[in-house]
């Protein structure tokens, strides 16, 4: 029977290695339809060279990393009406797109702290977990295995014993670049702890490259801490006696209270039922009060695989194609896609004022090599970009007087594409012009970048290393 399977093949003309390229191809045909998998055009590209030349490597590569979103069906759209006065606003129209993808609408919030920087982002952390008296719920891509790890692990046993309901998320993948620290005194002290697609031990196939950055810290449904920072010494103060020694970096957070973190804690709430493979509890209907016509309003905006659209994406490009005035940015790291890439141009080439703030030398060095193409193309079209001393890990973006997004999502086709990101876009003008002075106190210490025209051989790398960037 063997030997008639084999003369069958040979028949026909076909190989063992040529029914195992059939196959790869086969399995990305198939499971790119099933679960709806709309790629960047690069990474298509990518996962069909591989899998026809190098099917033995790049079938099981595939079948660990291949998935982009969680299949599922689209959102029903949510219609928001345009109100004459503002019906050209970039907000509103934020709004507007926001709601068509399904996205939760606007809720208020008060009190909104944006914190200077580490030592000040540390002690309004702090306060939010020792104010908790019922729940309490973070999520972080990661914890780190230094001081204030294990201080924030000490609150956080400290409030278990006491009775708060704690649960304590962490990717995967961030649970080891955090230094891997011990899980298990938080759990026998009372502390719920769940991995996000553990990499080793995934339930789900396909998805193990996608990561959960989005960063929460809930007390009992009614206050939320968010922004850029992980859980470790280097995003607040930084530890001297660490080996080698951990400075402080640059970044941004934020905290409130209001509607808008009980929306954040029903995100959570669907996050963990995702990270522990259990059934949701009956989503609870948020009864919100009718806000004063002067109330400050904020939207979540959740990107990732679980959202049918590339939400956070769709809206920078359409904002930025909405800016009037100013696009100013602040971000690690600046790896757009042609399309983001040339709305920010386009915008300003049609006067409108784009200031980009990075930092000279981020904590990743691909990520650096990648960048200079669309820097120089931005600088090209009238844009300004800054280069900072430090390491700057801030990530927000303001649109005129009117919108500022911050939290979670770096511009690099990583975090807009495959990541789990969470963004609070704030409308109210006040606040929008507090980010906007973060940021121009970011700016003011930087210097301006000068273009300078590369070599054909540098030009060509670049272009390698960015494709080799977004695969990673």
């Amino acid at each position: 029977m063997t030997q008639q399977l084999v003369d069958f093949i040979g028949h026909w003309g076909l190989t063992v290695h040529g029914l195992v390229t059939l196959s790869g191809l086969l399995v990305y045909a198939v499971a790119s339809h099933a679960r709806r998998q709309r790629r960047h055009p690069s990474a298509a590209i990518a996962w069909v060279v591989s899998l026809a030349l190098m099917p033995y490597l790049a079938l099981p590569l595939y079948l660990l990393f291949g998935s982009r979103k969680v299949a599922r069906g689209p959102a029903p759209p949510a219609r928001l009406a345009l109100s004459p006065d503002r019906a050209g606003a970039p907000a509103h129209r934020f709004e507007q797109l926001a709601g068509a993808m399904g996205l939760a609408p606007a809720a208020s919030y008060r009190q909104l702290a944006i914190h200077q920087d580490g030592h000040e982002a540390l002690l309004a952390l702090q306060r939010i977990i020792l104010g908790a008296s019922r729940t309490l719920d973070i999520c972080t891509f990661l914890l780190g295995r230094d001081a204030v790890g294990r201080d924030l692990t000490a609150l956080l046993m400290r409030k278990a014993r006491q009775g708060v309901q704690v649960r304590l998320m962490i990717d995967g993948i961030g649970l080891y670049m955090g230094g891997h620290p011990r899980l298990q005194p938080l759990t026998e002290a009372g502390v719920r702890v769940a991995l996000f697609v553990s990499p080793f031990r995934s339930p789900l196939p396909g998805r193990t490259n996608l990561r959960n950055h989005r960063k929460m810290v809930i007390a009992d449904g009614q206050r939320m801490w968010s922004g850029g920072r992980n859980l470790a010494a280097e995003y607040f103060t930084g530890d001297a006696a660490s080996q080698p020694p951990k400075k402080p970096w640059v970044d941004l957070s934020f905290d409130f209270c209001g509607d808008l973190a009980r929306q954040a804690q029903q995100r959570f709430d669907q996050d963990w039922a995702f990270a522990t493979q259990t059934k949701p509890g009956p989503a609870q209907r948020l009864d919100f009060e009718a806000p004063h016509p002067e109330a400050a309003r904020a939207q979540l905006i959740a990107s990732g695989p679980d959202q049918a659209e590339d939400t956070l994406y769709s809206l920078l490009v359409a904002s930025c194609f909405t800016a009037r005035t100013r696009i100013l940015i602040v971000t690690p790291y600046f790896v757009p896609d042609a399309t983001l890439l040339m709305a920010l141009t386009l915008a300003a080439r049609r006067g409108v004022a784009v200031d980009l703030v990075l930092p000279r030398r981020s904590n990743h060095r691909l990520a650096d090599m990648a960048r200079p193409a669309a820097m120089r193309e931005l600088a090209a079209a009238g844009a300004r970009i800054w280069l900072a001393g430090g390491m700057v890990h801030a990530k927000a973006v303001v649109i005129d007087s009117d919108l500022a997004l911050s939290g979670s999502a770096n511009l690099d086709e990583r975090s807009l594409f495959l990541n789990y990101e969470l963004v609070v876009a704030f409308f109210e003008p006040a606040d929008v012009q507090r980010f906007a002075h973060w940021i121009d106190g970011q700016r003011a210490a930087a210097v301006l970048y000068r273009a300078h025209t590369p070599s054909a051989l540098r030009q060509f790398s670049e272009g390698l290393i960015r494709w080799l960037a977004f695969q990673l």
